[in-house]
């Protein structure tokens, strides 16, 4: 069992290590960047992105974060080890947060700027950025920070 354990606070801490670095890399580099560009091409951009980030290897991060930090808690349930199981909870916690903001927040965002149809033929995409732009950044802040949040729970959780 003690083997079990091992693996998946392992892999727990790998994807969730994963997602949080994508979520980070977003907010220090790739955000910065489309900030500075012109309407048209932030728009076009972040489509392209959005529909580019569908893929297994996102998934594995998004979805596997999550599935195996919940197995993680499970297999630690009665394990005697309360400080690891706390670690563990509050790792679930803060992703499940940062999962929401999301799925209820980052996705619908990108579905709606989806919708607005291509860059090129968008009326006012100074409009169009400043529905998207300042809610979607500021979601993406806090799902990215309750990543981290998480990835560093998982971490210490590894070294007791």
């Amino acid at each position: 069992m003690e083997l079990v354990r091992v693996v998946t606070l392992v892999f727990a801490t790998l994807t969730m290590g994963l997602i949080a670095g994508l979520f980070y890399a977003y907010a220090c580099s790739v955000m910065l960047a489309l900030g500075r560009t012109e309407d048209r091409v932030f728009i076009d951009v972040m489509q392209r992105i959005n529909s580019s980030i569908q893929n297994g290897w996102f998934a594995l991060s998004f979805m596997g974060a999550v599935l195996f930090t919940i197995a993680t808690l499970v297999v630690h349930l009665g394990a005697g080890e309360p400080v690891k199981l706390a670690l563990i909870i509050a790792a679930l916690v803060l992703y499940l947060i940062s999962f929401v903001i999301t799925v209820r927040g980052n996705i619908p965002l990108n579905a709606r700027l989806d919708a607005a149809g291509a860059a090129q033929r968008i009326g006012d995409p100074a409009a169009t950025r400043a529905w998207f732009e300042r809610p979607w950044v500021r979601m993406h802040l806090a799902r990215t920070l309750f990543s981290i949040g998480a990835f560093a729970a998982l971490c210490v959780a590894s070294v007791l």
